[in-house]
């Protein structure tokens, strides 16, 4: 993903395990923020979208 700006959620507070994204122009990447220097997972805008609307469910 090289140089992007990961954000958590306001909701998750300052010491919570959740997980962080960052946006590109043209992917979404996800990552644990426990392990900001493991892998993270990247996936197209489209297919975050989707995911996206399919979890509200």
């Amino acid at each position: 993903m090289g140089q992007v700006e990961w954000r958590k959620s306001s909701y998750s507070g300052s010491e919570a395990n959740c997980v962080e994204v960052a946006l590109t122009t043209t992917h979404t990447g996800v990552r644990d923020s426990k392990n900001p220097s493991g892998p993270a997972l990247s996936f197209s805008l489209s297919a975050f979208k989707a995911f996206l609307t399919r979890a509200k469910f």
